[in-house]
């Protein structure tokens, strides 16, 4: 297996230091604050023992995993003899536009150069850069050590010999690629869940629905098919003769609900004032920690029951 260095130790990259690992890479981790490379290792020390009690380390023990993650000190060190390079600093144009001049500069010619980025595209940071075919984004759903999806988005300038190699790094890591053929503001994932969180708002906005009762509505309707089909298997499957059938049957439903879409309510409006106070009353703001790790572990339950559902029912 080869090198990876990740670069920046926040809730990714930590989360990118258990998926490569297990995956059998020898991973180099550096951050320009110590403090966040000790953060991150206390995560994966924390979170492996779980991932071990649900099947989810590949038949390996959690020690063997943990052993393959290497403190870096220095950004060189973690370049040297790399091949993948998966850059996690904050979503700043400027902060990617440094970081990346540094990344052209010290890692190996051959080394891919990659951001978790959720909103910059690729030819922002990387238009200058005499290595510019090599760089583009990998973006994961957090936490990539849980969740297969990651979107690999090229420039106008990324070679395609360098998504082809990035696409069988995340195949062979576990991960379901998204090769998008070009970039386009939100990529594919934000665009879909934006669509969705659009509409929630407008519903809660004109009074239609509480929090709550979208909340149900995907969590207990439409995620319990979304979470082994997508929106066009789901469809497929919904009329006697599939997709076309469906879309003869139905279409005329969106069309008429469609103009109702075409107005944006402001997220941070007086919307958010009775957003805010619902969610407060569900959950205390001191509690969101405890909530979140709680969504790790059924994620992880989650995992656990699609491989073995699978390996038992098929893909």
């Amino acid at each position: 297996m080869s090198k990876i260095a990740l670069v920046g130790l926040g809730l990714v990259g930590r989360a990118w230091a258990v998926s490569f690992a297990r995956a059998g890479h020898e991973v180099a981790i550096w951050d320009e604050r110590p403090e966040a490379i000790d953060a991150a290792l206390g995560f994966v020390n924390r979170v492996l023992p779980d991932l071990d009690a649900n099947d989810l380390l590949r038949g390996e023990a959690p020690l063997s995993v943990r052993a393959r993650m290497r403190r870096a000190a220095s950004l060189e060190e973690a370049l040297d003899g790399a091949s993948h390079a998966q850059e996690n600093t904050p979503e700043d144009v400027a902060t990617k536009e440094k970081v990346f001049a540094d990344l052209d500069r010290l890692a190996d010619p051959e080394t891919v150069l990659a951001s978790s980025t959720s909103a910059i595209l690729p030819s922002v940071f990387s238009r200058g850069l005499a290595g510019r075919g090599r760089c583009l984004v990998v973006h994961p759903i957090n936490p990539p050590s849980l969740i297969p999806a990651v979107e690999i988005v090229p420039a106008p300038w990324t070679e395609p010999s360098v998504v082809e190699r990035t696409v069988v790094l995340m195949t062979e890591a576990g991960h379901a690629p998204i090769a998008m053929t070009r970039e386009i503001d939100g990529f594919v994932i934000n665009r879909l869940q934006g669509a969705l969180l659009e509409e929630a708002f407008r519903l809660v906005a004109d009074g239609f629905a509480s929090t709550e009762d979208v909340d149900v509505a995907i969590r207990e309707g439409l995620a319990l098919r979304w979470s082994f089909m997508g929106p066009f298997e789901t469809v497929d499957l919904n009329a006697p003769g599939g997709v076309r059938d469906y879309a003869e049957r139905y279409q005329r439903i969106y069309a008429r609900i469609f103009p109702s879409t075409q107005r944006r309510v402001d997220w941070a409006g007086a919307v958010m004032d009775r957003i805010e106070q619902e969610r407060r009353s569900r959950l205390p703001a001191d509690q969101l920690a405890e909530r979140a790790a709680w969504r790790d572990r059924r994620l992880m339950a989650l995992a656990a029951h699609k491989k073995r559902a699978a390996e038992e029912i098929g893909e």
